[in-house]
Parts: structure tokens; C-alpha cells; sequence
């Protein structure tokens, strides 16, 4: 035991020792005038622990993977950030209303396999490398720079702990993207939702 837990532990003890010397006087019929049973009080004592017992934790991974599975990357979790981007380039890119990125620091990621199985453009329109599967087209990666590496979210099924708070390119959303509007089921297809139609104007 050290000398502040000691010190802790000796300021404990002294303090008991007046409480039970009061509630003793107060049974034996001592003078009441001014005596009142003391409050309960809680004495905490910290826990001393030994830092260098301590082990440091390696940070977690995250594993993503393309479609058909030939490319496999990984990024050490949390996330650096994670993003949506709605810019024209990024849509075509994706063939999508916009792409989902979490960014990592290029020396927290690595490909686990397929890297010989790329395919890279040079999006000048955007500006950064884009890399595909060469085998089922997926997008894996989109660089801009040589210390910041995006991956699509959706490659990874596990978390990567970042949510995406951030949009970019966001005037360049297009009217026909989803934004959460009321779904119901459509009659005869079952699996199948949809907005509604749209009521006439009068």
C-alpha cells in the first residue's frame, strides 16, 4: 500500500473513532444540549492501480470486401470520418443517388487481399484515384491525397465506428433521391413499398 491510500485509509479511521465517541457519550446520559447523532457519511477511498500493469490495447479493425469478394480491405476502427457525397462524379461512379465514404489515415489501412485485382481512373472532374474490382466492378477506394484513403461504407458489414454526419457536393442532390418519405406496401407485390401516387392539383 502506498503512502496516499495510507493516508486514505489512517484519515478513515479517525474519523470512526470521533463518531463512536460521541454516540458513546450519548448513551451513557452525557450532556445532550448541544449533541446530535452525526449524519451517515460516506468515505470514498480511491483504488490505486499499478499503470504499469496496464497493457495497451491494439486498436480495432474493420473488414470490407467487394462484391464478389476478390478485393478485401481493412481499416483500423474508429473511422477517421464518415461522410455522404452527392456530387455528379461520385453518382456515376456508383451508379447511385450518392455514395456513403468513411475516411481512414493511409497508414491505418491495408488490403488484406486482391490489390493486383484493381482497376484505377483518374477522376479529374472530381480529383483523386478512384480504384474498382476489375473482376465484379465494385468501387473500393477514392484518394485525393497520399494521407487519407475513402472506402465505401457499404463494403464493410461490420461497424467502423463513425456515423456519417457530414454531406458534400449536397446542391448537387438530385430530386429523386429518397429522403425518408412515408412508404406503404404496394398491392400485389409483396416486398415491394412505395410513396403513393401523387394527388392532382385542383
Amino acid at each position: 500500500m502506498d503512502s496516499i491510500q495510507q493516508s486514505w485509509s489512517a484519515g478513515l479511521r479517525t474519523h470512526e473513532a470521533l463518531i463512536l465517541d460521541v454516540l458513546g457519550k450519548m448513551r451513557a446520559g452525557g450532556p445532550r444540549s448541544n449533541l446530535q447523532a452525526p449524519a451517515r457519511v460516506r468515505c470514498y477511498v480511491p483504488r490505486m492501480t499499478d499503470k504499469s500493469s496496464q497493457t495497451k490495447r491494439a486498436p480495432a479493425r474493420a473488414e470490407g470486401k467487394c462484391l464478389c469478394g476478390a478485393v478485401v480491405v481493412e481499416i483500423a476502427a474508429p473511422a477517421q470520418w464518415a461522410w455522404h457525397d452527392h456530387s455528379s462524379s461520385t453518382r456515376r461512379a456508383h451508379g447511385a443517388a450518392y455514395a456513403t465514404y468513411v475516411g481512414s489515415w493511409a497508414s491505418r489501412f491495408r488490403f488484406v487481399q486482391g490489390e493486383d485485382n484493381l482497376t484505377r481512373y483518374d477522376d479529374t472532374e472530381r480529383g483523386g484515384v478512384r480504384s474498382f474490382c476489375s473482376t465484379c466492378g465494385s468501387p473500393v477506394t477514392f484518394q485525393r491525397n497520399k494521407q487519407n484513403i475513402n472506402v465505401p461504407r457499404a463494403l464493410f458489414s461490420s461497424g467502423v465506428g463513425r456515423e456519417p454526419r457530414y454531406h458534400i457536393g449536397i446542391d448537387e442532390m438530385q430530386e429523386w433521391t429518397y429522403l425518408g418519405e412515408k412508404l406503404g406496401p404496394l398491392r400485389g407485390f409483396p416486398g415491394v413499398v412505395w410513396t403513393g401516387a401523387k394527388k392532382k392539383r385542383a
